[in-house]
């Protein structure tokens, strides 16, 4: 599992334009050992007091088979304007930048759609007439 440095180290260097909190880890317990199955983030952007942007990363290791090492799976979801805001998307892919990269995807393709709908609504209006 990576350690929380190294994902603040990620974070930082993939997405510097967020500050990043990193959360306590979630465990669990084996043997009296405790080993953190799940490591989260949540990285807000600010102008002035107005939370402009919320991005939440969860990083967990998906066992695969018998092996005792995972692979790693990473969780990003976005929230818009506002603490209170609703989650708009979330993606997950095997890499950090992967799962960003789904995610900004996701909002493109979106945004052309909605751009077409306003596009068709815009051009079925009845002309004003001079």
């Amino acid at each position: 599992m990576i350690t929380t440095t190294q994902f603040r180290k990620n974070l930082k260097k993939i997405m510097p334009g967020y500050k990043w909190t990193i959360h306590r880890p979630e465990s669990y317990s084996s043997l009296g050992e405790s080993k953190p199955t799940c490591l989260a983030a949540t990285g807000i952007q600010t102008a002035g007091s107005n939370r402009i942007s919320t991005l939440q990363v969860t990083v967990r290791e998906k066992k695969i088979g018998k092996l005792k090492e995972g692979m790693l799976e990473y969780d990003c979801r976005s929230s818009g304007f506002g603490k209170m805001a609703p989650w708009l998307s979330s993606c997950s892919e095997r890499t950090l930048a992967k799962s960003l990269r789904c995610l900004q995807e996701d909002y493109e393709i979106r945004g052309k759609n909605y751009l077409r709908h306003a596009s068709d609504l815009q051009g079925a209006r009845a002309k004003k007439e001079k």
